[in-house]
């Protein structure tokens, strides 16, 4: 049988001085509902964290956290050693300038020209002039491929080259993190394999640290050098895409000695129509789920009786 993947939170021994994001014991709870759950994580410099699982399962809101649009009902997370949650407007907007982020729709306005688009953080955020700028727009294009469309409308491309400006005004301040929400979601899969190339090529060019947030198990494995899984706000695995590789290729036959959370991992992964995943949707009886009862019953309100004269009345009706 092969080795089982590593244990949660497992992490790659490095220096302090390596690690560009940190997230220690995260929790997130909006009323009642626990969407993240103790989630402990670094990020090292230069590498290409991936982080998936499945729909609702908390990752959207721990890239939101990642950039600081919401804080922590428990825990910290420290992006070039700054817990955000100690820092004033000013502060993170600061922040904000060293770090690049590709929405999934692209989010380009659709009133401006990709160029303009892309020209936006520079005329926001710095003071040069727009003959510099005009040339930082140029090089930002031509990193992705799209200057000869500078001077086209949004509703003037392709799906694919929205996802492409978007990165070229990510990449507007020349930042050192890049977040990815979503990347190829949308797009069909030539496309989605030319933006996973975009991707590792731009890592390696201009050495940013990259968080991708997918469920798209070509993307991740294409563009990875770790991964992490998420199920239900918790961290089921951290590792490198080759023990993730492992775990996705172990026979049949070498799988019934892992645990439940390599099972559930593994059938991410695969994306096998049965395993740990199925099995617990319909493990719970539905009845009791729904009305919280163990032998439901339903109570006839006076209002939902007839009105007719003569027919049954309310129980204890005069």
């Amino acid at each position: 049988m092969a080795a089982p993947g590593p244990q949660p939170n497992q992490e790659t021994a490095r220096d302090a001085e390596d690690v560009v994001i940190s997230i220690r014991n995260l929790v997130r709870k909006f009323g009642s509902q626990t969407v993240l759950d103790g989630i402990t994580l670094d990020i090292h410099r230069g590498e290409t964290m991936v982080v998936m699982g499945g729909s609702g399962c908390g990752k959207s809101t721990l890239l939101r956290h990642l950039i600081g649009s919401l804080v922590p009902t428990e825990g910290t997370v420290s992006v070039f050693g700054q817990p955000l949650h100690t820092l004033d407007e000013r502060g993170l907007n600061e922040l904000r300038r060293r770090v690049g982020v590709l929405f999934q729709s692209g989010a380009l306005f659709n009133s401006m020209t990709i160029a303009d688009n892309v020209a936006l953080p520079l005329r926001e955020h710095t003071t040069l002039d727009d003959a510099i700028i005009d040339i930082q727009v140029k090089i930002k294009l031509e990193l992705v491929g799209l200057r000869e469309h500078a001077e086209k409308l949004p509703a003037q491309i392709s799906g694919g080259m929205k996802k492409r400006a978007g990165l070229a005004r990510a990449l507007a301040l020349d930042p050192e993190v890049l977040f990815y929400d979503e990347p190829s979601a949308g797009l069909d899969p030539v496309t989605s394999a030319e933006i996973d190339q975009l991707i590792v090529a731009l890592t390696k060019q201009l050495g940013v640290t990259s968080v991708v947030v997918t469920h798209e198990m070509d993307s991740a494995f294409a563009i990875a050098d770790r991964m992490m899984m998420l199920d239900k706000g918790r961290v089921l695995m951290v590792g490198s895409r080759d023990e993730f590789d492992r775990l996705r290729k172990l026979a049949d036959e070498h799988a019934t000695g892992l645990s439940e959370q390599e099972r559930i991992v593994r059938q991410f992964l695969r994306g096998d129509a049965d395993g740990p995943i199925t099995e617990r949707r319909t493990r719970d009886n539905f009845a009791e789920d729904l009305l919280k009862l163990a032998s439901p019953t339903v109570t006839i309100f006076p209002a939902l009786l007839p009105s007719r004269r003569g027919g049954p009345k309310p129980p204890h009706a005069p």
